[in-house]
């Protein structure tokens, strides 16, 4: 292109996210634990007593967010991707003072956090009521497919249930549109039906028993 020869590329970067070319998040899952690692470093440096409130307060604001930045693009779905961000907030779990669980999820239910894994699904659901309520500026039938209505069957029963699809390949079924009816079905109806963004975040994190 203009005499410059062009060179292949594995990945690109867009809009934040790194793209691979096998379409799978490993690279994306890598990069966001690094840059969430160095922050977590820095500020551990930063605060030799980490009490639970400051300290978590500091997570929450600096380091949880590069790990979770557009999870509805790149949701890892294998465990090696899955647990290379959990470790970070393990990590950071063990650097906090006085806690008494003995486990990771004790820990995360003392601090009255969630693991990334739920939070990655609380995404989802937040993001999919926004598409089907119209607060998202983007066609819902782009995403998803309604459920026909004319067979009776208990599915059809809630008129904002989704179609479950399935694809041959673990990539495709792992999307953002195919991989989140089934669980978006087994939210209450009222839930759903939600007329805020804010109320819905409310009744489902009540639905699930989210601290």
């Amino acid at each position: 292109m203009n005499g410059i020869k062009l060179t292949e590329s594995d990945e690109e970067k867009d809009l934040g996210v790194l793209i691979n070319k096998s379409l799978k998040p490993a690279s994306q899952c890598s990069e966001a634990a690094r840059k969430a690692n160095i922050i977590l470093g820095s500020i551990s440096r930063a605060f030799h007593y980490r009490d639970r409130y400051v300290f978590v307060n500091l997570y929450k604001t600096y380091v949880r967010p590069h790990l979770e930045f557009c999870t509805a693009a790149w949701s890892p779905w294998t465990e090696a991707d899955s647990n290379c961000l959990e470790l970070v907030q393990k990590r950071a779990v063990r650097m906090i003072s006085g806690l008494t669980g003995k486990t990771y999820m004790e820990k995360l239910i003392e601090l009255k956090l969630l693991s990334l894994e739920e939070r990655r699904e609380r995404a989802d659901m937040i993001q999919t009521f926004k598409i089907i309520h119209g607060f998202s500026d983007v066609n819902p039938e782009t995403w998803f497919r309604k459920i026909n209505h004319n067979r009776v069957t208990r599915m059809a029963n809630d008129p904002l249930n989704l179609e479950i699809q399935t694809s041959r390949t673990s990539i495709r079924n792992n999307f953002f549109s195919l991989r989140v009816p089934r669980k978006w079905n087994s939210i209450p109806q009222e839930v759903k039906q939600s007329t805020t963004v804010n109320i819905f975040k409310r009744s489902y994190d009540k639905f699930r028993q989210y601290p």
